[in-house]
């Protein structure tokens, strides 16, 4: 659990220097990047709702076939 956390606040502090050195370094306007950005972002944050919807699915089916086992 330890290295999963470490793990998970190095990734979120390289995540945050790209961001970062993103905005610093990029040619187009504040407000393209700003809807690049937030476009990405919709666009992961869809993603893992239904990579974690598809998880529960496969979960909630292991467990009811455990119960009836």
């Amino acid at each position: 659990m330890n290295r999963m956390i470490a793990f998970l606040s190095g990734a979120a502090c390289g995540a945050a220097v790209g961001v970062a050195a993103a905005l610093l370094l990029t040619p187009s306007s504040g407000n393209e990047l700003q809807t690049t950005v937030r476009d990405w972002f919709e666009s992961l944050w869809d993603d893992a709702q239904q990579a974690a919807d598809d998880r529960r699915n496969a979960l909630e089916s292991q467990l009811a076939e455990l119960k009836q086992a």
